[in-house]
């Protein structure tokens, strides 16, 4: 077996190529950091790894690593690459958020359709794209990365049902984690207002349900309890809460 990991340089892809390789599945691994992707090829060479260095950013670079990949017996897509930006909407800068979008949304769009083509025509495959708990939610102070989680999450539904109507073989999953101990914070320029999980636990939980084919994989009891009662409040009301847990993070 063989999965092909976006953003595998660090944080929750990086852990998650070591869960799979500890599941004895070979590896295609991508990001920019060519050190970081030869340190973990090293790490990991008790099974057959793969480093591509380029930046899903560019949408011609997101085909092309389609093209160099198509033929190698990908079993499973996790579209992982993606970072943050805090601050009012009207304060922060616009190029970093178009290339947000661009990483968050666009690549994950193009890899997503140009594999789950293939995997559909052999009947097998899967596919983890990686969500956020802001998929949930509006989030006023990081509200283009909230938005682009909303887009993975929902794109992410709608295939799966478009999936089971068929009577497709094929899985896809959406992790929607909610803090976790990566680097996020520092890209983002946020510290979390409460405690994460670990990146290896989170890595552990999304590779286990994704296998199993679930859906939605939210990997912590707490968020799980707070996404329930977030149904039994007004909107104008989750959005005040949201800012004001948005405003913790951005606090020295």
């Amino acid at each position: 077996m063989k999965a092909l990991i976006t953003g595998a340089s660090s944080g929750i892809g990086r852990d998650m190529a070591r869960v799979l390789a500890n599941k004895g599945w070979d590896l295609i691994l991508v990001a920019r950091r060519e050190n970081r992707l030869k340190e973990l090829k090293k790490e990991l060479s008790f099974v057959n790894v793969r480093i591509i260095v380029t930046d899903v950013g560019s949408a011609a670079c997101c085909r092309e690593l389609y093209e160099m990949t198509k033929n190698d017996g990908v079993d499973m897509l996790i579209n992982n690459a993606g970072f943050g930006l805090a601050g009012e909407f009207t304060a922060t800068d616009l190029n970093t958020e178009l290339n947000m979008i661009d990483v968050n949304i666009r690549a994950l769009h193009i890899l997503t359709k140009l594999f789950l083509k293939d995997f559909v025509k052999r009947d097998s495959g899967i596919i983890l794209n990686v969500a956020s708990s802001a998929g949930f939610m509006p989030g006023p102070l990081l509200s283009t990365y909230y938005a682009t989680k909303n887009y993975v999450l929902r794109l992410s539904e709608a295939i799966f049902e478009e999936l089971r109507r068929k009577g497709s073989h094929v899985k896809i999953s959406a992790l929607c984690p909610g803090p976790v101990n990566t680097e996020f914070n520092d890209v983002a320029q946020v510290r979390f207002a409460v405690k994460g999980i670990s990146s290896e636990d989170c890595a552990r939980i999304a590779i286990e349900q994704a296998l199993k084919g679930k859906l939605i994989i939210v990997p912590s009891a707490m968020l799980k309890t707070g996404l329930f009662f977030k149904h039994f409040i007004s909107e104008k009301l989750l959005l005040k809460l949201a800012y004001n847990f948005q405003r913790k993070k951005n606090e020295p």
